[in-house]
């Protein structure tokens, strides 16, 4: 991740139509903003086609930023934004392949990267997908996405507390779905 400094400065200089500062930040962000929606829509042409919406975003909006928050909690907030107004318009499919769940281990670091056994990892993830989706949003930017808290909350226009506490009870609800015994990877997901 590039210091957040030099992310404003590049900003700026997009504001004043430099294309070069433009190309440092999809650069520099996209896989980051791509890997985050990929994980939300669940496949690459919908992550795809949503980063480039949420680019087009952070462009014609670029000289709206104010700096109030990091450039990444910005492009975050923008990408979320963007998953939902689709996620109205579309009500996708939330069925994964069990390909899509080894890409998402091959691709990126998450809190479960330290899985030494797959069904583990995919339980994992099976039960985050379990939740509900304002439960399911912290989970993906603070942990699959390494957003801290402060940006987290700036990112879902919460409050950093509220935040906090509902991380908590998600946490909560992920520990008990995962100490159950009775619930298989494969009964939570299609293969």
């Amino acid at each position: 991740m590039i210091p957040d400094a030099k992310a404003k400065k590049w900003c700026d200089l997009a504001v004043n139509g430099q294309a070069e500062a433009a190309g440092n930040l999809v650069r520099e962000f996209h896989k980051l903003i791509f890997a985050y929606l990929r994980r939300l829509t669940g496949n690459d042409a919908d992550a795809a086609d949503l980063c480039q919406v949420t680019f087009l975003k952070v462009w014609q909006s670029v000289s709206r930023f104010r700096g109030e928050s990091s450039v990444s909690t910005w492009m975050h907030r923008i990408a979320y934004c963007t998953y939902v107004d689709w996620l109205r318009n579309s009500r996708p499919s939330s069925e994964q392949t069990e390909s899509w769940w080894k890409g998402i281990r091959e691709e990126g670091a998450t809190p479960f990267e330290q899985a030494t056994h797959v069904e583990t990892a995919r339980r994992v993830y099976a039960a985050v997908d379990r939740l509900a989706d304002d439960d399911r949003q912290i989970i993906h930017l603070h942990y699959y996405q390494g957003l801290s808290l402060a940006e987290t909350a700036g990112t879902l226009a919460m409050p950093e507390s509220t935040l906090k506490y509902r991380l908590r009870g998600a946490l909560g609800q992920l520990r008990s779905q995962l100490r159950e015994p009775h619930i298989k990877a494969n009964q939570t997901m299609p293969l």
